[in-house]
């Protein structure tokens, strides 16, 4: 699948630089260099790789209330920001043929302030711009990083599940690192079972597939929208240095069927680890509306038994028949893989878990709200009484007490997230 690559916010620019450095690593060709990063700050970020410096846009460099920092942790400016900076986004979108891609694929850290308030902002413009599915990438925080960082996530994610084609979630708690990190190996994972996903079906490897699959399969799986998993494993083998006729002349000379079991039995139990362990966000498989497993690989490792025998297991285990699966082979690769993505989960504890405790910031929030209120009327009470014995004018008194507006919740119904992400 063809697929444009639009990283918002630090860590979405690095993870689509990630993405791009495993697509050049694995000799792969889905993006072909369509992508675009963007970032709000005074200054341009460095540390990129793959990125070209032309594929780089600044927003906010000329506002006045964007800092050094950037928006230091303001959601709301960071939306402004974006909202302000379509003229220039739109500009910068001109250095990527989107139009000559079958997606796009938005990338951001949905706990940080840019991720999810330009995000939510520049996902909705994207939609309008263009008619081909628009897929997001979005990271999910830590517990450990703290309240707010779950109410931005909770924010972004009612805005953006309705809006955008399919959301792909990461999940920092199950893939704990430092996302700041250059270097970050979960983010490498991550962007090792987006390149597998998606470069399948491209045109970028000698050997044609046995069971081939293009990009309409991939939108096909997507199309309920809602929230996906993505799950992947892997093992290392022999690279097939063989050419085409010593790879036919081998198959046909396989002596019993012993070696045939053997290769099915690898290939079945390796897509039963990619949908059993680390999912990019664990879920119940079985409340998935649609699967597709991708096997890649040496083309002598990919047995058609094997694949239909996990065929058949994954089918059973995400209770449902909208199973696609397709072959990509890999002749000079050394390792075999198995990625299956599972769309529109909707049993997905890390998200009720979310939900849960943005909501009891938010309350907090507006409990500190009212106290702040109800301090600013005693004071009032108190400096009214004042004057009216003393004669004295106390109206300037704690007059900035009361100003709540840092506190105004985020999200007017943060339990509707977890039902448009269902949905």
């Amino acid at each position: 699948m063809k697929l444009a690559l639009v990283g918002v916010g630090a860590v979405g620019s690095r993870m689509v630089d990630r993405i791009l450095e495993v697509e050049a690593d694995t000799g792969r060709a889905f993006t072909r260099g369509n992508a675009l990063v963007c970032d709000i700050a005074r200054t341009p970020a460095d540390g990129f790789d793959a990125v070209p410096e032309d594929q780089r846009v600044l927003l906010g460099d000329t506002h006045e209330r964007v800092t050094a920092e950037g928006v230091e942790g303001d959601l709301e400016l960071a939306a402004d920001v974006a909202g302000a900076d379509l003229p220039e986004f739109r500009r910068a979108l001109d250095s990527i043929a989107i139009h000559e891609s079958d997606g796009v694929l938005l990338v951001a850290d949905l706990g940080s302030a840019t991720g999810s308030g330009a995000g939510s902002v520049l996902v909705e413009e994207l939609q309008g711009l263009y008619d081909e599915p628009l897929y997001v990438l979005g990271a999910l925080p830590a517990d450990d990083d703290g309240g707010t960082a779950a109410l931005n996530a909770a924010r972004a994610l009612r805005s953006i599940v309705p809006t955008a084609d399919s959301t792909l979630a990461f999940d920092r708690e199950t893939w704990p690192g430092d996302p700041e990190r250059d270097d970050d190996p979960e983010i490498r994972a991550l962007a090792t079972r987006v390149a597998t996903l998606f470069a399948a079906g491209e045109l970028d490897s000698p050997v044609v597939a046995e069971n081939a699959m293009d990009s309409s399969d991939l939108i096909r799986t997507l199309d309920p929208g809602g929230v996906s998993s993505i799950g992947y494993a892997a093992t290392d083998v022999e690279p097939d240095e063989r050419g085409f006729l010593g790879r036919l002349l081998a198959w046909f000379s396989r002596s019993t069927d012993d070696d045939e079991a053997t290769d099915a039995a690898k290939v079945k139990s390796l897509v039963q680890r990619a949908a059993n362990t680390r999912l990019t966000i664990p879920c119940e498989v079985s409340s998935a509306e649609r699967a597709l497993v991708v096997l890649s690989g040496p083309p002598s490792e990919l047995s058609r038994r094997g694949f239909e025998s996990a065929r058949q297991w994954l089918e059973a285990e995400a209770d449902t028949v909208e199973i696609l699966a397709g072959d990509d082979p890999r002749p000079r690769s050394s390792t075999l893989e198995a990625v299956v993505i599972f769309s529109n989960v909707t049993d997905v504890p890390r998200i009720d878990a979310l939900q849960r405790r943005a909501l009891d910031v938010q309350a907090a929030r507006e409990g500190e709200s009212a106290s702040n209120d109800g301090a600013d009327d005693a004071r009032a009470d108190a400096a009214s009484e004042t004057r009216d014995a003393d004669g004295l004018d106390a109206a300037d008194s704690d007059s900035g007490a009361g100003d709540a507006s840092d506190d105004a919740p985020l999200i007017e119904d943060a339990e509707a997230v977890a039902d448009d992400a269902s949905e």
